[in-house]
Parts: C-alpha cells; structure tokens; sequence
C-alpha cells in the first residue's frame, strides 16, 4: 500500500509547525508534559481510533529526543475492545490498552489525534494503515539512522530530510514512532510535515499541533476487562 501525501490544505500552517527535536543543526527541547493521572476507566469511552499514545521511560530514544518519550503507539478499537498497535523489537503488534496502563502505571500519555476536528484525517484508515505492521519486523537499520543524526559532527553537515519518497511503504520494516507517523499521514495528515517519517521520534509527534495531550492514564483494575 502506498503511503499518501496529504495536500498542503490539509496541514498544520507554518506558525503552528514546531521544530523537530533535530533540525537545521540544532536541538530542540520537547516541553514536559504534566503528570496529570487519568483514571483508565473515564478514559476507556473518550479514546480514539487513531489517538496517540506516548510511554515516559528514560532510555537513548528519550534522551535523544530531548523528551520523557522513549515509546508511540496508537489506540485502536476493534469491536469493543480498546487495542494499541506499536512496533516493538520483536515487531509489530497489538496489545490490549488495559494491560499495557496496569504494567506501566502513570506512564502511558494519551494524545488526542484531530481534536476540533481541523483536519480531515480518516480514523479508519489510519487503523487500517497500522494493522499492515502487525508482523512486520522492526526497523532497527531506520532508528540506527535517525539516532546518527544527534551526533554532534553529523549533525553540522547533514540536514533532517523531509522527503518520504524512497523508503519501505506501510508494513515494511520501522520503529514505533516512524510507524505512527506513516499511518497517521496515509490516513490524510502528515503529523510531522517538516520531517520524514523515517526520521520521527516520539518527542517529535508530541509537539506536534495535530495531538493535544489529555492526560496521563492510570488506575486500570486487574479486573477491568475492555
């Protein structure tokens, strides 16, 4: 499946474009978000298809990013039941939400995708973007490549690409965030459009003016089954 190109009408507008936690040779810090503990059950009804979801663990993607972020993944309901599908080493996949909020309480923010509906971005689609990496294998050669760029001598010489032209389309090798990205972007906005996908880290979706944070989730019970 090839991976669409929103039209310009359709994205973030030069004032709202925050700069990616690379770029032009410098770095950018993400800001922190707040800790702001958001009961699992109140939040089961209100997430989205297509939502994002951002994990704080320190580790070299946080670090490198300038950000508590270290993992994105993306909310998915299938039927009744509230899903994340991520790319993780072992590839990609899908996991209940509810068992990922109770193994990392207090850790997992929920980014609302589109909210005010300013853009036209199609939810199914996106779901069905993310659904062609369950399986895929992580793209370990793309991190490897957007972590070389935060090396202070490449970094001097190389510019962050923009061009998404060339790379692997949607179920081919990628990282968590690159994944959310390209999904994200078939489904009619690209969430990051002066970086490539390829490129995206979790700091980068997350100043993003495409998502507004709404909390950080926690309380899942051990007895809540959604």
């Amino acid at each position: 499946m090839a991976i669409l190109n929103a039209t310009p009408a359709n994205q973030p507008t030069a004032d709202d474009r925050p700069a990616p936690a690379w770029a032009g040779g410098r770095f950018y810090v993400a800001p922190r978000p707040p800790l702001v503990p958001l009961a699992y059950a109140a939040a089961w009804g209100q997430i989205q298809t297509g939502d994002l979801l951002l994990t704080r663990r320190r580790g070299l993607i946080a670090t490198a990013g300038r950000s508590p972020y270290s993992h994105a993944a993306m909310a998915a309901w299938w039927k009744d039941r509230l899903f994340a599908l991520e790319m993780r080493a072992a590839g990609g996949r899908a996991l209940l939400l509810s068992h990922i909020v109770r193994r990392h309480d207090r850790r997992v923010d929920w980014y609302e995708a589109n909210a005010g509906d300013r853009f036209d971005f199609d939810r199914d689609r996106a779901l069905a973007a993310m659904q062609s990496y369950a399986g895929a294998r992580y793209g370990w050669l793309a991190i490897a490549r957007a972590a070389l760029l935060h090396l202070p001598i490449v970094r001097l010489f190389v510019k962050a690409s923009t061009d998404d032209r060339g790379v692997p389309g949607l179920g081919g090798p990628a990282f968590c965030s690159q994944a959310v990205a390209a999904a994200t972007r078939d489904a009619g906005v690209d969430p990051v459009p002066n970086l490539a996908d390829r490129l995206t880290e979790p700091a980068d979706l997350a100043r993003s003016p495409f998502y507004e944070f709404r909390g950080t989730l926690t309380e899942a019970p051990a007895a809540w089954r959604p």
